[in-house]
């Protein structure tokens, strides 16, 4: 039987390298892939294409969260499980709404990763044993579509040039990054600033740092 194909996504070399070897080092499971912010994760994806994807809620360059709503469009069959350090059921809600199969934290063992996997392998969701312990059961969603997430109103590219404004990145810089021209993010900047009623910059980064845009871990 051929190994499960697995790519990990995080931005922390030393988390990365562990968590390969761990993976790598269990029975008929192999790491294909290594990225280290969400950008990356989906130009990896253009030609390698795994099993299931492990990944951060929190990357540079574009989120867990968001990475994971183009997987599920453009890779329905790749499972996701998200591993992060968030306990906050908001970030659970998410999480879970882009279709991903599991949310485990940072903090769990080596064993509940692997235990996550088999799960996951077998057509189930796994949450973690320690999140689950913070959060009453009757507000887990189950899949896609079994909770409605906190609004959003911005499109998925829109919050990607948002991120990177909040990561100091200029128009120049995103547009490099996203593959777009400059006027196409001058004209995402003045659509979210519209959608957000902002007019300064500094509202748009306040914004991105609540709605977890930022990598805080």
């Amino acid at each position: 039987m051929p190994p499960y194909r697995i790519i990990l996504a995080d931005d922390h070399a030393m988390l990365r390298e562990g968590i390969a070897k761990l993976i790598n080092a269990a029975k008929g499971l192999q790491i294909v892939g290594e990225a280290s912010d969400g950008l990356m994760l989906l130009k990896l994806l253009n030609h390698t294409t795994p099993d299931m994807v492990i990944m951060d809620v929190s990357m540079p360059g574009l989120r867990g969260i968001e990475a994971a709503q183009e997987i599920r469009k453009t890779y329905p069959g790749v499972a996701i499980l998200f591993l992060s350090m968030h306990k906050k059921k908001e970030y659970l809600h998410l999480a879970l709404a882009t279709g991903a199969k599991g949310y485990i934290l940072k903090e769990d063992s080596g064993s509940e990763l692997i235990q996550a996997i088999a799960a996951i392998r077998k057509g189930k969701t796994y949450l973690s044993p320690l999140f689950m312990q913070d959060v009453p059961a009757d507000l887990i969603p189950t899949g896609p579509g079994s909770d409605h997430p906190p609004y959003e109103p911005l499109t998925a590219r829109e919050k990607q040039v948002l991120q990177l404004i909040a990561e100091g990145k200029t128009s120049k810089e995103i547009g490099a990054l996203l593959f777009i021209s400059v006027h196409t993010v001058h004209s995402h900047r003045k659509n979210i600033k519209n959608k957000l009623d902002v007019r300064k910059n500094a509202d748009l980064i306040r914004y991105a740092m609540e709605k977890g845009y930022t990598d805080q871990e």
